[in-house]
């Protein structure tokens, strides 16, 4: 057997009303030897039809297309049961939709201009939540989103955060930061499967998503303030 063969295969559903850009994500992620893309969708009604019957690993969908956008489509399918991860594509840099779509549960997100090694990367990190989406990139986004809403949600966020042990903290600001397991366990001197624990512990803790809803509760409660 070879070393492909044993590694376990991401199953993706694109969704995107391109399609070249489909046809473009479909190249590049079945060239990487471990990903199947089972099925394509061009817009957001479909792409929930199709997630619901295929139950992919991931599902990577545009956010803006006509009809059923990628944002309703991001809640509905992961309002489902056992839902896949969301990462939403987008041609923005900051866009409201995109602040939407991490709020509600999306992973993270891609440029649609992201090199194509990178996007590999990122679906096989999103389809194990060892990391988020471009980590530097989504974490400006949330320090941007959380700037213009800050007042009002500081309070319920510190409230929240309360209760969490020093150690804790630590670890929900190491995500607030972008960090990578690798970086979280050097920062915290212990291995990468204790970071792996302390984190999904924390998430359960909150009754969090993932580590980009962590990292957008980190910034409202000012945990990585000055």
């Amino acid at each position: 057997m070879s070393a492909q063969e044993g590694t376990r295969r991401i199953r993706v559903l694109l969704v995107d009303d391109e399609e070249l850009v489909r046809f473009g994500l479909r190249t590049v992620l079945e060239a990487a030897g471990d990903m199947d893309v089972v099925g394509e969708a061009g817009d957001g009604a479909a792409g929930v039809a199709a997630a619901r019957e295929l139950r992919p690993d991931v599902v990577l969908t545009d956010i803006r297309m006509p009809g059923t956008d990628g944002l309703t489509a991001t809640r509905e399918i992961l309002a489902l049961p056992d839902p896949p991860q969301v990462a939403v594509l987008t041609t923005f840099h900051v866009d409201e939709y995109v602040y939407a779509a991490l709020a509600a549960g999306a992973a993270g997100f891609l440029l649609k201009d992201t090199p194509p090694r990178q996007i590999a990367a990122a679906v096989r990190a999103v389809a194990d939540g060892t990391a988020t989406l471009s980590p530097a990139v989504t974490a400006g986004l949330i320090a941007s989103y959380v700037g213009s809403r800050a007042s009002p949600r500081r309070a319920e966020a510190l409230q929240r955060v309360a209760t969490l042990s020093d150690r804790e903290r630590e670890v929900l600001a190491l995500l607030g930061s972008g960090g990578s397991n690798a970086e979280l366990a050097g920062r915290l001197f212990v291995s990468e499967a204790t970071v792996k624990t302390y984190v999904s512990r924390l998430l359960t803790k909150l009754d969090l998503a993932n580590r980009t809803q962590a990292a957008i509760l980190a910034h409202e409660a000012g945990l990585l303030d000055g």
